[in-house]
């Protein structure tokens, strides 16, 4: 117990806020109502417009509950007006706001506000050095190239927002129907929605196309999850004839306040006419914003819009991602600045405080201001475009998308890679493998024998009630269990097949259902001769291996949720009248609701560590009293306005008790292509790999080993169940012992570990060489990330495919979302989207090292670029009686480092010190660049003294080798400049591109351009001497000869690690 110390972390842990939290008090309520009741009775005079205003701007937003109406009162309700438009803004700006915004944007960054200080000085007359141009040319070129950018990235936003606003629904009204705009939709609007379109508001499911009163919706942009869920109508406006009777009911529907949760709703139907009916709503009842009808056509009313539909309020605004090679820039932009306000400073000691020197020292403030170079930025930008653009255009990784361009350094400089399992892993194509009945198990192999057991069951149904043929006592038994598993897997699920009429006996069948696991069973009784016909909300047909049809009445359906980890059916078999209660779920439930058994536990953990997703089903069946009686308190709960899901909730619970076990299921969740090769390159890398999953610790762990994650010859520890501290102290002083062990722990233990001792906790886990969380939240998910990242400072990726890991791809430095099985809504909120796990490690050997080194490179040689034109006007400022004079006038200075050096600078970005196929099969070559060492003070400072010797090397000897006229010394050191720059290039290069070479002869072509045109600033005679091109040649040589000798000696004994694989 000594080897940690004991001690608790910070307990005022931050939560989210839930909506109570903005409900008022009792009081405040009643005043609400108040003000309310007085605004109704002077509605239809002139409405104050200081109450508006005190609405629009100082009323705390309220989350309230709501009646709406349908038919003859509907028109009667003002309460619409208050509630929020449904239009969709995703604008950041208006015309008023969008030029003060983006320039507050732009000028909150240092670097931006340094350069409009010095442009703006130059309107004063006093501290002037040179024409305008000079500084607000490349301010007003970085400005515009942002400012353009932004309009348009808002500009297309806004065009999403208008096509979406503007795609026209048919509302019903008494004549018919009318053509209405998505945001002119209000609460208490009925609409249509055909096949194929977007629901525009939350909605009560009213009437549909189906006589069943059912449609099916595809929530992938909502959820995460592609398979259709099924939606029923309310039932007493379903039976009305025709659509437009509505108009003639007295009607309302109760609905909640607005929630974030998507799965749940509660609201009542009730009807006020004779005869009086009252109906419980829930989530199977509702359309929600963003979902799509996949059949027939809909007609909703709306009870929530805007900013209360589910959708918006699970919108969070991803937090703004900033590479870290961004924030070593910045540091290093400051220490530019202190050196820009040092050399001023100290130009002034040597040159003396006498007169107006606040004056002097300002300009040369702005003589030495190109130290900091504002090319820099836009460089850095420009580079990033091109990488996102090169990872796209990657045909070894097709598919790939780049959804955040500001990043994509951020591949290179991984340490920890946080993945899903199910879908980033595995396939999340799920294969029905293995059945346990207790006395027998039956694999892929002997599935065969099934089928034929249940063709001898079912050869006289009409006669025999199937599983109780007439042979034998032990033959009898396993029969029974057979046909009894099939039967229950064959009608607990949630699972309609999609078949034309006509094609029922030699059509395909294809089945839709809200989870993979699901149509992998249904598919298997399939597979075994039962097959699922048909399927509404009231009825299932099953066609037995003979091909009589089965008919059976649907009574209940309690879905599967989270947190039950269950799901239950109630039918009574057409034929013989028997009611049975089916029930399927999780073992670790299903484990207290059967019967005692000795096998359960033991093959769940088998079929675990086989790799298997395991379900367990049971039934019991009930007589009519039984059923009648639960019924009636099923309903009684489904109409409770408080506390509706825990009364529904225990009324089941008291069906749940001495079920009888039936059987065990074993789903395969296959890996996906090259899973096994790609995790063993990463981890060679030197990239620590987490997985974080929701199934059991038995799956997980198989998987981990199956996909070698966790390599077979690793030891392995698992983390024990904790209840309280002392058990979490004892287990992390356990796995402290535990030298290079992956470590394997359960959400519940993992939630305590964090709680009581987090530093501890994460100090051993990091070390781990492999960690495996299950039975993980997404919440969980996003709390290791950035735990990761506060006590190891390191960067950390995180991988999946489905909704609940968007805030844990959100909450690392690079998010990557594969686009699987359950939807795109990982893909979209991820900075890179790729098609299948394999696709990351060329993503991050390959493109994340060229990006990184590319970077690293072109950031340092612009800060060089600008060092050494700086160090220049120093000497020369030194040489000639510390004048605050600019050494170059005009377009020299602007020409500089845009038409004389841009192109070269820039081809940088195609720079590569090793190739793909090297980089691939060479991975530790990676783990170089986590440490940073491409960009570091040492490198800085190294690119420092190459600015001072270049830059001094290149002014005194234009001062030596000038003859008289000062004209010549600015040809001469110019000259010299732009050619030391260029042989700069070729000599940072490790690779020629002919892009490359390119922008160096046009580089080079225009410069010789300017000197026979710019007379102003060139001597015409004297640049078309032998003088002048032998000066020019020999001051070039100096500056860079030494520097290539230099980097020879270097690369001969001090070779970079790659270079032995070139």
């Amino acid at each position: 117990m000594e080897d940690i110390p004991l001690r608790v972390s910070m307990e005022d842990r931050t939560f989210d806020h839930d909506e109570s939290d903005y409900l008022l008090s009792a009081s405040e309520e009643a005043n609400v109502r108040f003000r309310r009741s007085r605004r109704r009775k002077n509605y239809f005079g002139m409405e104050s417009f200081c109450n508006k205003l005190q609405r629009c701007c100082y009323r705390k937003k309220e989350l309230n509950s709501r009646t709406v109406w349908i038919g003859s009162h509907s028109q009667l309700s003002k309460e619409i007006e208050y509630y929020p438009s449904n239009g969709i803004r995703n604008q950041k700006y208006n015309i008023f706001t969008f030029l003060p915004m983006v320039l507050f944007q732009q000028f909150k960054f240092f670097l931006n506000l340094y350069f409009l200080i010095m442009a703006i000085s130059q309107f004063i007359p006093e501290i002037r050095i040179g024409y305008l141009y000079t500084y607000w040319g490349p301010l007003g070129f970085v400005l515009f190239v942002t400012t353009v950018r932004e309009a348009i990235d808002d500009i297309r936003r806004a065009q999403r927002d208008k096509e979406i606003n503007c795609r026209l629904y048919k509302k019903l009204v008494p004549t018919g129907f009318e053509l209405i705009p998505s945001e002119k939709i209000k609460v208490g609007d009925l609409i249509f929605v055909d096949k194929d379109e977007r629901v525009p508001a939350d909605m009560v499911l009213i009437r549909t196309t189906e006589k069943s009163g059912s449609c099916f919706i595809r929530t992938d942009q909502l959820d995460g999850e592609t398979d259709w869920k099924l939606r029923l109508a309310v039932t007493d406006t379903q039976k009305l004839i025709f659509d437009t009777d509505l108009f003639q009911l007295n009607a309302s529907v109760f609905a909640e306040k607005p929630q974030r949760d998507i799965h749940t709703f509660i609201g009542t139907f009730k009807r006020n006419d004779d005869p009086p009916v009252e109906d419980s709503l829930n989530i199977e009842n509702t359309l929600w914003a963003n979902t799509v009808v996949a059949s027939g056509t809909a007609l909703g009313l709306v009870v929530y819009t805007g900013k209360e539909t589910r959708s918006s309020m699970n919108n969070s605004q991803p937090r703004s991602k900033t590479g870290l090679l961004d924030l070593e820039v910045n540091q290093l932009t400051k220490i530019l600045f202190l050196a820009v306000v040092g050399l001023a400073l100290l130009m002034m000691c040597l040159k003396g405080f006498q007169g107006p020197w606040y004056r002097y020292l300002f300009r040369f403030v702005l003589l030495f201001s190109y130290i900091i170079p504002i090319s820099l930025r836009v460089n850095l930008d420009m580079g990033k475009a091109f990488y996102s653009w090169s990872i796209m255009k990657d045909k070894e990784i097709p598919g790939t998308v780049v959804r955040s361009t500001t990043i994509p350094e951020e591949l290179g400089r991984i340490s920890y890679l946080l993945s899903d399992k199910t879908g980033t892993l595995t396939e999340n194509e799920m294969v029905f493998r293995k059945l346990h009945l207790g006395t027998a198990a039956y694999g892929t192999e002997t599935f065969d024998e099934i089928r034929a057991l249940l063709g001898q069951a079912f050869s006289n149904y009409t006669s025999l009630t199937p599983g109780q043929p007439s042979s034998g006592k032990m033959r009898r038994t396993v029969v029974t269990r057979i046909v009894e598993a099939a039967k229950a897997i064959g009608l607990c699920h949630n699972v309609t097949p999609i078949v034309d009429t006509n094609q029922f006996i030699d059509g395909k069948i294809n089945y839709q259902a809200s989870s993979p696991d699901e149509i992998a069973l249904v598919s298997w009784t399939e597979s075994v001769g039962l097959t699922l016909m048909e399927r509404n909300t009231t009825s299932m047909t099953l066609r037995n291996p003979h091909d009589v049809l089965m008919k059976f009445t649907v009574l209940q359906i309690f879905p599967f949720t989270s947190e039950t980890k269950r799901m239950g059916i109630i039918v009574r078999d057409d034929q013989s009248g028997e009611i049975v209660f089916y029930m399927k779920g999780a073992d670790t439930v299903m484990n207290r609701i059967v019967l005692y058994n000795d096998w359960l536990e033991e093959e769940c953990g088998n079929m675990a560590r086989e790799g298997l997703r395991t379900l367990v089903v049971a039934k019991r069946p009930l007589t009519d009293e039984q059923y009648s009686e639960f019924d009636t308190r099923f309903q009684a709960a489904k109409l409770a306005l408080t506390d509706r899901a825990a009364r529904v909730a225990a009324v089941v619970e008291s069906l749940e008790r001495d079920m009888e076990l039936l059987a065990v299921t074993g789903v395969e969740d296959r890996l996906q292509e090259n899973v096994k090769p790609s995790l063993e390159l990463l981890r060679n890398a030197g990239i620590r790999i987490w997985m974080l999953t929701g199934d059991k610790l038995e799956t997980a762990i198989c998987i981990a080993q199956s996909s070698r994650l966790v390599p077979r010859s690793q030891s392995i520890h698992v983390f024990g169940n904790v209840t309280s501290r002392t058990d979490t102290h004892q287990e992390l002083n356990a796995f402290r012992r535990k030298t290079d062990s992956a470590l394997i722990i359960r959400g519940e233990s993992l939630e305590l570990c964090l709680k009581f001792y987090e530093h501890e906790f994460m100090e051993l886990a990091c070390a781990a060489p492999a960690v495996v969380c299950c039975r993980c939240t997404p919440t969980q998910k996003a709390t290791v990330v950035r735990l990761i990242q506060e006590h190891t400072g390191k960067r950390a990726a995180a991988i999946g495919d489905g909704g609940n890991d968007v805030s844990m791809i959100q909450a690392a430095d690079t998010g990557i979302g594969i686009v699987g099985k359950e939807g795109k809504q990982a893909s979209l909120a991820a900075d890179f989207s790729i098609p299948q796990f394999s696709h990351i490690v060329r993503l991050l050997l390959v493109h994340g090292r060229r990006s990184y080194k590319r970077s690293a490179a072109l950031a340092q040689f612009v800060i060089h670029r600008g060092l050494i034109i700086s160090t220049m006007q120093a000497v020369f400022s030194s040489v000639f009686y510390f004048a605050s004079v600019s050494l170059y006038q005009g377009f020299l200075m602007v020409g500089y480092a845009t038409v004389y050096t841009m192109l070269p600078v820039f081809s940088l970005v195609l720079d590569k010190d090793v190739s793909s196929k090297i980089a691939m099969t060479y991975p530790e070559l990676y783990k170089e660049l986590a440490k940073g060492r491409s960009l570091t003070y040492k490198t800085f400072f190294l690119w420092v003294l190459i600015s001072i010797y270049q830059g001094g090397v290149i002014m005194y000897g234009a001062l030596l080798l000038f003859d008289d006229e000062f004209i010549h010394i600015v040809a001469i050191s110019f000259s010299a400049l732009i050619l030391t720059e260029l042989l700069m290039v070729a000599l940072t290069a490790r690779k020629w591109h002919v892009i490359m070479i390119l922008g160096e002869l046009v580089s080079l072509a225009l410069y010789v351009a300017s000197l026979a045109l710019f007379h102003e600033f060139f001597d015409s005679q004297f640049i078309r001497t032998a003088d002048f091109v032998w000066k020019v040649c020999v001051i070039t040589v100096i500056s860079c000869l030494p520097l290539y000798i230099l980097k020879c000696l270097h690369k001969k004994f001090s070779p970079p690690s790659y270079s032995k694989l070139t």
